[in-house]
């Protein structure tokens, strides 16, 4: 379900202590966000007059139809002090991101937002690997988007991991297809603390394990192990090699 925003509109006291110390008074909009940032806008430009990001602690205080904000957050102090009040009420927002297709569950949109791509109607959220590209083409399992994610080849893979999981694409491609610089024994891939790993077989005689990059393979270093074209430029598998990948 969508977070709430709560809007504050009316003339009012506005003190802020802390960092810089003011007090100000006018007709404002008080907006105090899921994640408890509070900001105070007046009529002119885009800059709120007052604000505390991602406070402590906010207390909202009602008492008829006048109300009162307080934002803590270490010993900075926001406090809004309504003497008129022109209207409040609570508002249904979520992220907002590009749209990338429709959720099969629910029928509301996807939007791709902060790594992830969500549903804008149910809870539905799917994180996506690092360079990873949204497909406009649909998974035929669940009807989810199709992502495109460079792990030594380019595989497009459903952006729900339980659905079809991108470990097992690059395992089918490139399990044993390498081996160890350190003891000659297969590189296998692994998941293990958190990312995608080309690891020694013969773990854990040999703890040797490579992160595979976000790229495809372009040959090979110097060194034996795959050199990968990616964004940042061409390297090799062990990102502490100092030989130049592209030496011939």
């Amino acid at each position: 379900m969508p977070d709430t925003m709560r809007i504050f509109a009316g003339e009012c006291t506005t003190t802020f202590e802390g960092t810089r110390d003011a007090t100000q008074r006018g007709s404002v909009v008080v907006v105090v966000k899921p994640d408890k940032t509070v900001l105070v806008h007046d009529a002119d430009g885009y800059q709120p007059v007052a604000w505390i990001t991602r406070p402590d602690a906010v207390t909202v205080e009602t008492a008829g139809e006048g109300f009162g904000v307080t934002a803590r957050a270490g010993e900075q102090t926001l406090r809004v002090v309504s003497h008129d009040t022109a209207g409040r009420a609570d508002y249904p927002v979520s992220e907002a991101g590009v749209p990338v297709g429709e959720c099969p569950d629910c029928g509301g949109a996807l939007v791709r937002t902060r790594g992830d791509v969500a549903c804008l109607g149910c809870t539905a959220r799917y994180g996506l690997p690092a360079g990873a590209s949204v497909l406009e083409d649909a998974c035929g399992g669940c009807g989810l988007p199709l992502v495109r994610v460079e792990r030594g080849d380019a595989f497009e893979v459903c952006v729900d991991y339980a659905c079809d999981p991108l470990d097992e694409a690059v395992r089918e491609r490139f399990d044993r297809a390498w081996s160890c610089p350190d003891c000659g024994d297969d590189l296998r891939i692994v998941r293990g603390r958190g990312r995608l790993l080309a690891g020694c077989d013969a773990y854990p005689d040999c703890e040797t394990a490579f992160s595979i990059p976000a790229g495809v393979v372009a040959g090979e270093c110097p060194c034996g192990l795959p050199a990968f074209e990616t964004a940042a430029g061409r390297r090799c598998l062990d990102g502490t090699c100092e030989r130049r990948t592209d030496d011939r």
